[in-house]
């Protein structure tokens, strides 16, 4: 057939399935209705599959032809670096996985459509991008590396897996060892990289602070607020004025305390407790922000396209101004201000057995650190001037301890992990990593905060009102049996019901593996083999937490699923929630939903991209220098050891010359095949320092000799 002829035919099919009489159909009943003998049905059949390839047409899984949108769905691209990807969908409990010849060469972040091929129960849907519909990446930020006559830019975002080919002429006289700012300006095929021009150097690879804002970059970090935005926030008042006390109720006699790290300047929450016979009145007492960013106003746009606040090792992008998030909207010592409180009444067994939420005015007493109220909780001497504050913050520990007790009684998972605290020299150089440890004083603010999200969310969940929830699914099944078979290879088992796992299960799991070597192997594995939590609209409850009914309302400062659901309580509370009311909010959460749980994702991988670079950076002062670690991980090309630091490197296979190893995947260890050494996880080892990759953000150790007896 020609090239004229395969044009035409595909014109008059595109025409036939836009007919709005046209319903999908197989190719047979085509050709029956196009009257095209069978000597040229294979000719239609190659027209057909063109089409399908080009997106114009689409195939459902019954082997019928429609226009794309009949079959498709929308979804948000995310890449792997070996060129494979997932479709976030939403409606869909599992993302759809995208083979590498079928991603139509969208790249990390893309809107997509997408037709979904394969969904039997028990499997992961596979699908097929039939079109980018929106690029994410009009910009690259990366590594260039100059060649004679042309350069290469190599993505920072390892998700986005092609590096951009730079053109003679095209490169601002960048040099190899610059990050760079590249602008698209094709972007490829599933054969062709994309290629580009260099639009801005950022700096040298070994500049200060180069390393990290490439990583903002990248990652698409917002930087400065746009100038209405700012022009909005300095318009708010740094005081309450007397209309705006007007129908609150008045806490400010209350014994009112905040609770946060050392350097927090933002303090969105604060606390009040006191007791009535056996009944604790708990009253946390949020921000109300959304008082002073109206909806639709610039300051909300911003806060919507930002998402959440993003903490990076050497800064915070905020959700919103400084003005604002450490002003008038920071719950300060001795300064009134507008909240939103969740007043509840909690008996002794830590159940809450009533509440309200109302618009109120606060005045917190005292600015307390975690380091302060941990003193005070573990009966050290409290410093005279929190003297008033010990009976309180003690009844605190007392109602803490309940909660907790309950929460752990109905099977909520403890994943207790300590955190990295990298403290950076003025230059943004490590100078020292060490864990983050949780003490009582944490560990009463996230009882008491968890409280009241559980009550908000079960309040709004039974007046049926639009709401944003926070919800985790239950554990893929698959990936539940695969560490169920793992953990009995360690002894341990877990018990199942119809091949379901309750909470309660994987909270005794971690209660028996505390205090041995392979704990926090094993909490890892446990977490690794659950959903991401992500925000919906609709409440299927929260596994982790064994919670029927959860959302975020305690940090409206920095997540905007917070803000957003304030705004629905002020106006419920006030009786404005009206039919026209009710579906703006049922016709926008959705959206809300999604990009909200996107934007947290991508806070979270760039909160641990900026880790990475810089626990690589402190490991390269030690090279050569012998630690002691715990294996964390095993795979076929080595084993990772983790050292006290929190800090974690590859003990590379081909680096085992002792012996021929093989990786057991039922059991996760290396075997040797002639001395029959074993390395697995939650083994001591001893490890040289070998070597540090700045722009892989890779750190290599080796293993020292005789070690394995260790």
């Amino acid at each position: 057939m020609n090239e004229e002829l395969k044009q035409e035919r595909k014109k008059m099919l595109a025409s036939l399935v836009r007919d709005p009489a046209y319903v999908p159909m197989k190719a047979k009943e085509i050709a029956a209705l196009l009257n095209i003998p069978k000597y040229q049905r294979e000719e239609l059949n190659q027209v057909l599959d063109e089409m399908v390839a080009e997106g114009s047409l689409a195939l459902s899984k019954k082997g019928k032809y429609a226009r794309p949108e009949i079959f498709s769905v929308t979804g948000t691209f995310s890449g792997h670096p070996k060129g494979f990807g997932f479709v976030t969908v939403e409606g869909m409990e599992e993302d759809v996985f995208i083979p590498p010849e079928k991603t139509a060469g969208a790249m990390h972040g893309d809107r997509v459509r997408l037709v979904v091929e394969q969904h039997q129960k028990g499997m992961r849907p596979e699908g097929v991008v039939i079109k980018v519909l929106e690029r994410a990446n009009q910009e690259m930020i990366g590594y260039y590396q100059k060649s004679r006559h042309f350069g290469f830019v190599v993505p920072d975002n390892p998700k986005i897996g092609r590096d951009v080919f730079i053109p003679e002429g095209k490169d601002m006289g960048a040099v190899t060892g610059h990050k760079v700012v590249a602008r698209i300006t094709d972007f490829g095929s599933p054969g062709k990289n994309p290629e580009g021009e260099i639009v801005e150097i950022i700096g040298h690879v070994n500049d200060p602070g180069t390393d990290i804002l490439s990583i903002v970059r990248a990652y698409g970090l917002p930087e400065e607020f746009p100038l209405e935005v700012m022009e909005q926030a300095e318009k708010t008042e740094d005081r309450i004025s007397q209309e705006e006390y007007a129908g609150r109720r008045d806490l400010r006699s209350l014994l009112t305390v905040t609770i946060d790290g050392e350097d927090a300047k933002d303090l969105d929450d604060a606390v009040t407790l006191w007791k009535e016979g056996d009944v604790y009145h708990l009253g946390v007492h949020i921000a109300d922000v959304s008082h002073y960013v109206p909806e639709g106003s610039p300051l909300d746009q911003e806060a919507f396209r930002r998402g959440t606040s993003v903490y990076l090792v050497d800064r915070v992008i905020p959700m919103l101004p400084h003005r604002l998030s450490n002003g008038i909207c920071s719950l300060n010592e001795g300064e009134d201000r507008l909240a939103l409180s969740c007043l509840m009444d909690i008996d002794e067994k830590g159940n809450v057995t009533g509440h309200e939420i109302a618009e109120t005015v606060i005045r917190s007493d005292r600015r307390m650190t975690y380091t302060a109220v941990n003193a005070i909780l573990s009966g050290e001497e409290a410093a005279g001037q929190d003297e008033e504050l010990v009976p309180m913050l003690q009844m605190m520990g007392e109602l803490s301890h309940l909660i907790r007790e309950r929460r752990a009684a109905r099977g909520a998972v403890n994943f207790d992990f300590p955190e990295s605290k990298i403290i950076l020299d003025e230059r943004g150089k490590p100078v020292s990593i060490k864990p983050y440890e949780r003490n009582a004083a944490t560990r009463l603010i996230e009882d008491f905060m968890l409280t009241a999200n559980e009550t908000v969310a079960e309040d709004y969940y039974w007046q049926q009102l639009p709401f944003l929830y926070r919800t985790h699914e239950n554990p893929d099944p698959e990936k539940m049996k695969q560490l169920i078979t793992f953990l009995h290879n360690f002894g341990y088992t877990v018990r199942t019901q119809q091949g379901e796992v309750h909470p309660k299960e994987i909270q005794k799991l971690l209660e028996k593996a505390e205090g041995k070597p392979e704990e926090a192997l094993i909490g890892r594995l446990a977490l690794r083999s659950m959903k991401q939590a992500k925000y919906t609209t609709f409440c299927s409850g929260h596994f982790g937490l064994a919670a029927k009914y959860y959302c975020h309302f305690t940090s409206p400062i920095r997540r905007y699923p917070d803000l957003q659901i304030h705004r629905i309580i002020k106006e419920n509370l006030h009786g404005g929630l009206g039919e026209k009311r009710m579906a703006h909010y049922e016709q926008i959460l959705p959206q809300v939903a999604v990009q909200t749980s996107a934007l947290e994702r991508r806070a979270d991988e760039a909160e641990r991209e900026t880790d990475k670079l810089k626990k690589c950076e402190y490991m390269s002062r030690f090279l050569g220098e012998e630690f002691e670690g715990v294996i964390s991980g095993v795979a076929g090309w080595g084993f990772y050891v983790e050292l006290p630091n929190t800090v974690e490197g590859l003990v590379k296979i081909n680096d085992l010359t002792d012996d021929y190893y093989v990786f057991d995947s039922s059991s996760y260890q290396l075997t040797g095949e002639m001395t029959r050494k074993t390395y697995k996880l939650g083994q001591r080892v001893r490890v040289v320092v070998a070597g540090t990759d700045r722009l892989l953000k890779t750190i290599d150790f080796r293993l020292v000799p005789g070690s394995w007896e260790a």
